[in-house]
């Protein structure tokens, strides 16, 4: 009966970690395609057009309205209502991901195991699609002032592709290897193993993914950050903005940390009856 009801509270907990973290990846996507459309308007030609529209709406004393400007005006502010409405909505998912965690000492650890494993895929899977960073090459040039070159905003899988279509498939296979395949794997294995952790499979799966807990997540994490840089257009780097989608990334980082702890524990405990 206790498996039974902590179950049901954790699918509810579990619920809530996907519904805002699709909340927060939604966002987050408006605020990259808001952004695209803002730099759209920012080039040399659209910055000297505005300007003349800008002095025709002075001079003409209010008669004419430099719609443009009002357009521009609209979308800077939904791009900063997606991204306090990304950052606000990740909070959400993160606590709820949390009160997963807090309940490790009420809740039987096979439920923990297997619910938090989920947790983690489901952070995994935003980590990697949702935008980790975004950044601007701009230039100063005279008499136009501040003209954006460029803007790029990566996930963790649109960087490996993008180094897949430049040729480098060493560096694209090992960020897909240790940012994604390990990880899912990893994670799917956990969840298996709170199913089934009288197999000698489940024994098995966390001998080896303690051997490859050396490799440390935290230090992949890092790596592929870096990676976002690297994959960049050529050009100086004027502004480089963290998106949440890294948060995500973090956040299943150390679930998956506490799981692997509760699995292992939840084995030893087994092999002592």
């Amino acid at each position: 009966m206790k498996s039974i009801i902590s179950s049901l509270f954790m699918s509810i907990l579990l619920g809530g970690v996907i519904y805002f973290g699709f909340l927060s990846y939604s966002k987050a996507k408006e605020y990259e395609d808001t952004t695209l459309k803002i730099v759209q308007k920012m080039s040399a030609s659209d910055i000297a057009e505005q300007k003349a529209k800008n002095l025709l709406e002075e001079w003409s004393f209010g008669l004419y309205k430099n719609k443009d400007k009002i357009k521009l005006q609209k979308l800077n502010l939904a791009k900063d209502k997606a991204s306090k409405d990304a950052k606000k909505y990740l909070l959400y998912a993160i606590g709820f991901a949390s009160v997963m965690l807090v309940v490790y000492f009420v809740v039987p650890i096979r439920v923990f195991v297997f619910f938090n494993a989920l947790s983690a895929l489901v952070m995994l899977g935003y980590g990697i699609f949702t935008p980790i960073m975004m950044v601007t090459i701009h230039k100063q040039v005279k008499h136009f002032g501040d003209i954006i070159l460029s803007l790029e905003s990566k996930s963790v899988v649109s960087s490996a592709l993008k180094l897949f279509d430049k040729g480098d498939m060493v560096v694209a296979g090992v960020l897909l290897l240790f940012s994604v395949l390990i990880p899912f794997i990893k994670t799917i294995s956990m969840a298996f193993v709170s199913l089934f952790e009288y197999s000698s499979f489940a024994h098995s799966a966390i001998k080896f993914f303690k051997h490859l807990g050396k490799w440390s997540m935290v230090d992949v994490f890092v790596v592929s950050t870096f990676l976002v840089y690297l994959t960049t257009s050529s050009g100086d780097i004027s502004r480089a903005e963290i998106e949440v989608g890294i948060y995500f990334f973090l956040a299943y980082v150390i679930i998956s940390m506490l799981v692997s702890l509760s699995a292992d524990k939840m084995l030893h405990s087994i092999k002592e009856l």
